[in-house]
């Protein structure tokens, strides 16, 4: 990895962390609002974040600057995966992001979040040899994208999406969330 990728990885990781901290999703009651579907600025951060990337990196991709890396899907891991990462977080109260924000805010309480995820990575890098065999395997869909299942141009998928998540803030600002 030459140095360009590391600058440019941290400047990234700079902003978004300073994004975390402004869009409050850092906060402990935010969090605890999440979890109890009482308050959806978590949601609202992230799925901006999500629709905004899903616009860069296809005009990226357009442009020819980047091309899009798709990760084969594998449904057994995305469920232990889902199941785990919710576990944690509803134990700790942070998700991975936000609790290294909450730590650099100072609060001491993300440090046992961060330390228990250190510990779930090494756990899994034990286990792996025999997850990769087993639970890895369920359900692999190889390189797939919503797009190429739907057989449709990535706009219309995109279009879409936005169209869904501007009716989701709709709904979500008039009942208060």
């Amino acid at each position: 990895m030459n140095t360009g990728t590391l600058i440019n990885g941290l400047i990234t990781g700079i902003i978004f962390g300073f994004l975390l901290q402004k869009g409050r999703v850092v906060r402990y009651d935010k969090q605890m609002g999440a979890l109890r579907l009482k308050d959806m600025t978590i949601l609202k951060f992230f799925f901006s974040a999500i629709l905004t990337g899903m616009v860069g990196v296809q005009i990226l991709h357009m442009l020819g600057i980047a091309r899009p890396l798709i990760l084969p899907a594998n449904i057994g891991a995305n469920i232990i995966g889902g199941l785990t990462f919710g576990l944690g977080w509803s134990i700790i109260g942070y998700c991975p992001g936000t609790s290294l924000g909450a730590l650099g805010e100072g609060r001491t309480d993300a440090f046992w979040g961060i330390l228990g995820m250190l510990f779930g990575a090494a756990a899994f890098a034990e286990v792996y040899p025999k997850f990769a065999t087993s639970i890895l395997t369920w359900g692999r869909e190889g390189s797939i994208t919503l797009p190429e299942i739907m057989s449709v141009n990535p706009w219309i998928v995109i279009v879409v999406f936005i169209g869904v998540g501007l009716a989701l803030f709709r709904f979500l600002e008039k009942k208060g969330l």
